[in-house]
């Protein structure tokens, strides 16, 4: 008895998943170093408010707000490897300094740093690990620490971890800056998962909630493509 044949995909719908699903690889290639650019001019302005706040704080605090300054000049120099393991100068690297000072701010900032130095050499999965130590309770470098996670995930094609990432930093921002960049990530991810209906949705919340944010400006060309179908 001859096997029943297993209807394909329509020719048009696969296509359309396969644009879908190119773009937004494309994209995440695109922007990884724009989403961790952001960050990474976070991580400088607090860093430095830190280091000045440490001479005031207890003497442990100011001690690693000091120890990691150096590192500061080789991740800004695009040094990575030295900036994470340390140099021949009294540097103990960042991934060192995390874990002696992982009490301390500037120790948890050492594990933002560390891994945003992975990300930058494209070990993603290290990566992953480090940026999921850091959890602080600003509206800047903490939901921007939280969307280069989330870039860590798209990157390695976990798109649903992505999502529930880049929502959970749109949330925890809640700023007309870094929300609706997020929510715009999440609704192309929804687009490569083949979810219309949920991508449509975020775009219209953009628009709503967000209207005078960058993403804005240009949201009606994905509602309209989408409410067409």
């Amino acid at each position: 008895m001859a096997k029943k044949a297993v209807n394909p995909a329509p020719k048009q719908d696969q296509k359309s998943l396969e644009e879908a699903l190119s773009k937004s690889e494309q994209f995440f290639e695109n922007n990884k170093k724009t989403i961790f650019g952001t960050l990474i001019a976070i991580i400088v302005i607090i860093a430095g408010g830190m280091l000045y706040s440490a001479k005031v704080a207890q003497p442990r605090q100011l001690k690693a707000a000091e120890a990691i300054f150096p590192g500061e000049s080789y991740f800004m120099n695009g040094d990575y490897s030295t900036a994470l393991n340390g140099d021949a100068y009294g540097f103990e690297g960042f991934e060192e300094l995390a874990k002696q000072y992982k009490s301390t701010k500037a120790g948890k900032l050492a594990n933002l740093y560390a891994g945003l130095c992975y990300a930058q050499l494209d070990s993603m999965e290290v990566a992953q690990k480090y940026l999921a130590k850091f959890n602080g309770k600003d509206q800047m470098v903490s939901p921007a620490a939280l969307g280069a996670l989330a870039n860590c995930y798209a990157t390695a094609g976990q798109y649903g971890k992505a999502i529930s990432t880049f929502e959970k930093a749109a949330k925890k921002a809640d700023n007309n800056l870094l929300s609706p960049y997020f929510y715009m990530q999440a609704g192309i991810l929804y687009e490569a998962q083949d979810k219309p209906a949920q991508a449509l949705k975020t775009y219209k919340m953009i628009k709503a909630q967000y209207p005078e944010s960058i993403e804005a400006q240009d949201i009606d060309k994905y509602i309209a493509r989408l409410s067409s179908k």
